[in-house]
């Protein structure tokens, strides 16, 4: 008796494992339909795309593939016939080089302060005007929406060629993308200080100085130096539009063609040097900063 109770006990609970066991393989197979679903669709996307870049590209996709590597071919053969020269033109196109990362250093400092105050303004529980929170959103969103070559294209029709308006166009890209980083390290930094400072009569800006910069500080230079090593890049190849630097070099060399591409080696090793550098630099200097943050 106690036995075929026991067997009748235990049917439900085996009926309710096969309900709960079909269930999941039915999502199971449900889930696999959509993600093959997906990857056909992505699929037909790419090779349609595809197919309308390559008929509008000049020559032709596959009629170009085979010719991948002969212009760096020119340039490392060029370049290899007159590497004596290569020491003196590295030296001649150093002040170029210090002029696109003195771009890069100024447009990071610039649009990093930018940041900050935009940050807070963005920020809930930190905003001095919590009705404009949106507001200052949409700002750094259109300011990192716009590619940093659009603004400088813009600049240097008012303001004529130059670094200046590479500067002030990377300065730019940089306020809305250091600005939507540095607000999400604002969500997460503690309220008591900023409730403190407020209870004893501290106005806005006391606030955010003494409660909320201290705490956020480490990511925020960490943010600043990996995004000062892609404002070096950016301004690098901003140079090719007329706003100076390296790039600017760089353009000129290319339009030359052979005969000047040893100045094209020289630009191109300076360049992955300072890349390097900077890199190697500014790696160790966030991991000190977010291990003692």
């Amino acid at each position: 008796m106690t036995d075929l109770t026991a067997g009748q006990a235990t049917e439900p609970g085996a009926a309710r494992v096969k309900s709960v066991q079909d269930a999941y393989m039915d999502m199971t197979r449900r889930k696999r339909l959509y993600g093959m679903v997906m990857l056909v669709v992505f699929i037909a996307l790419m090779v349609s795309g595809f197919r309308v870049a390559d008929a509008r590209n000049a020559g032709g996709f596959w009629d170009g593939i085979g010719n991948i590597f002969q212009f760096p071919g020119e340039v490392l053969s060029e370049a290899g016939q007159k590497i004596a020269n290569l020491p003196g033109l590295m030296a001649k196109f150093l002040p170029s080089l210090l002029e696109t990362v003195n771009i890069a250093a100024a447009s990071t400092l610039l649009g990093a302060l930018g940041a900050v105050m935009i940050s807070l303004l963005a920020t809930r529980g930190l905003a001095k005007w919590p009705r404009l929170i949106g507001l200052f959103r949409r700002i750094m969103d259109i300011l990192r929406a716009v590619p940093e070559i659009v603004i400088a294209l813009v600049l240097i029709f008012i303001l004529g060629g130059g670094p200046v308006p590479a500067m002030i166009a990377i300065a730019i890209h940089t306020m809305g993308a250091l600005g939507k980083l540095f607000s999400e390290v604002n969500e997460n930094a503690s309220l008591k200080p900023v409730e403190g400072l407020q209870s004893v009569g501290a106005t806005w800006g006391q606030r955010m100085w003494l409660g909320v910069i201290p705490q956020v500080a480490p990511n925020y230079l960490s943010y600043a130096l990996l995004r000062f090593e892609i404002n070096i890049r950016a301004s690098a190849i901003l140079g090719f539009v007329g706003s100076g630097g390296i790039g600017y070099d760089l353009k000129n060399a290319f339009s030359w063609g052979q005969g000047r591409y040893d100045e094209v080696a020289a630009i191109f090793l300076l360049l992955f040097g300072t890349i390097v550098l900077f890199d190697q630099l500014s790696s160790h200097y966030r991991n000190k900063l977010i291990g003692e943050g």
